[in-house]
């Protein structure tokens, strides 16, 4: 029995943070409900990544939405939403992830909700907050990376602002609401009492970078400085960086730069003996290290640091990885098969239970898929 059995979730959500909570509470058991528009169903399945969709919906919207339901609802139809208000007096908890505003409009904000249902765990994110100049802006993944200040800590000094390549606010936020979900239900099996539970993708990543917000607060406000190559982290001295090796490359994290320097053979680096001058001299540490790094290939500096505990890795690229026994070895894929015959490929749940791995037990629903069975278990038009 996973964890979460028991639990109804409604999910009024699109596109991926409030999708990816509720993937995660599906993984652990939750029954979740996608609440969607009739035919068209929500925003996610048509953002498509490469422009790859299965059965009429984006690759992306199957790989988030896997173990759920669908309720197909116009919310501005006064039966649809009564019968909604009927399945949220039955619900644990509701998500939505719509810009202040939207669900008062509707008529499903939290003080309404609370009418309905008073022990339901309300959880809402936006994009910035409900309030402040920035609260009607658009949530968007790569508009936060931007503004939070995250995109000038990846790429090197001579780079522009360098995005993660992945919605990183949305997945981060995402868990950041399942964390507050998880902790409002604890209370309630001890209360008896419902919680509003509220994140943003804003406050998220601001969470998610506090080491470097934190050095600039108490370092006299300096701004980070990115090495002039081979950066993956702007705070950190050398040797902590990625470097090219003969035939690829090789990264090096924390580690005294002297012991590497002897186990190297490198007399230029045993020079910085003041590991002060780690930083203060980073870049032409990396220059010394990476003229040196490219004489020999990944696989034979591994072999010589590897065993002398120097914390460092090959560079793996997605088809070297896939086929290595590491990752083989994790069972990390799961596939899906879809109704028209079709197969979705992906990763599983992270998590393991009492040493189980947690494997999605079927894939994302068509629209409106489980408006009728739902509606006949609820009685949802009494």
């Amino acid at each position: 029995m996973k964890p979460l059995e028991g639990i109804l979730v409604l999910e009024f959500c699109q596109f991926m943070a409030g999708p990816s909570a509720g993937l995660r509470l599906a993984d652990l058991g939750a029954r979740v409900i996608k609440i969607e528009r009739p035919i068209h169903g929500e925003g996610g399945r048509q953002i498509a990544i490469k422009n790859l969709k299965v059965d009429g919906s984006s690759l992306v919207f199957h790989t988030v939405n896997r173990n759920k339901e669908s309720y197909a609802a116009n919310l501005k139809d006064a039966d649809d939403l009564a019968a909604v208000k009927a399945l949220i007096a039955k619900a644990d908890v509701m998500t939505h992830n719509f810009r202040p505003g939207v669900m008062e409009k509707i008529g499903l904000d939290h003080d309404t909700v609370k009418t309905i249902n008073d022990q339901i765990v309300y959880a809402s994110v936006t994009g910035y907050g409900t309030e402040g100049p920035w609260a009607a802006k658009p949530g968007q993944d790569l508009l936060v990376q931007c503004m939070s200040g995250l995109a000038n800590l990846s790429g090197d000094e001579g780079d522009g602002p360098t995005p993660f390549g992945l919605a990183v606010a949305d997945i981060v936020t995402g868990s950041h609401l399942v964390h507050g979900i998880l902790a409002a239900l604890l209370r309630r099996s001890k209360s008896n009492k419902g919680a509003l539970v509220e994140v943003s993708l804003l406050e998220s990543m601001l969470d998610f970078q506090f080491e470097v917000i934190t050095t600039y607060l108490n370092d006299g406000n300096k701004l980070p400085k990115r090495a002039k190559e081979g950066t993956a982290h702007a705070y950190l001295s050398a040797p902590y960086g990625v470097y090219p090796t003969k035939d690829g490359y090789i990264s090096l994290a924390m580690g005294s730069l002297l012991r590497i320097a002897k186990l190297t053979g490198n007399k230029e680096l045993e020079a910085y003996t003041d590991s002060e001058s780690w930083f203060t001299k980073r870049d032409e540490i990396m220059d010394i290290l990476r003229g040196q790094l490219a004489l020999k290939t990944t696989k034979e500096w591994l072999s010589l640091l590897e065993p002398e505990d120097i914390w460092c890795s090959d560079v793996f690229d997605y088809k070297k990885l896939l086929e290595h026994d590491g990752y083989l070895t994790l069972q990390m894929d799961q596939k899906l098969q879809l109704d028209t015959g079709e197969e979705i490929h992906t990763t599983r749940c992270p998590i393991r239970l009492n040493d189980e791995r947690l494997f999605a037990s079927k894939p994302a629903p068509r629209v409106g898929q489980d408006t009728e069975a739902i509606t006949k278990e609820f009685n949802l038009n009494a």
